[in-house]
């Protein structure tokens, strides 16, 4: 019985998942190294990530109404680039 001619393409391509996975993983460390270092990331065409501090404020436990104090925190911020506001609007 012959062989499906595509079935070695459909195989690399299921084999070639973990790596582009790691690809991915390792796009997101090195994303991740740089926030925390206070740095800020840009990908041309698709946006840019930093992080906005925020100061302590006092907030209200919605259950009971009692004020309570928020601490201060460093938070990451993503803002799309052009090419994705285009992209997801088409």
């Amino acid at each position: 019985m012959a062989r499906d001619p595509k079935a070695r393409e459909r195989r690399e391509a299921v084999l070639a998942v973990p790596r582009r996975l790691a690809g991915v993983g390792a796009c997101f460390d090195a994303i991740t190294k740089t926030l925390k270092k206070g740095g800020e990331v840009k990908i041309m065409g698709f946006g840019n990530f930093r992080v906005v501090k925020r100061a302590a404020r006092e907030g209200r436990n919605p259950s009971t109404g009692a004020p309570l104090k928020i601490k201060a925190a460093k938070r990451p911020r993503f803002s799309a680039g052009k090419g994705l506001k285009e992209a997801v609007n088409k």
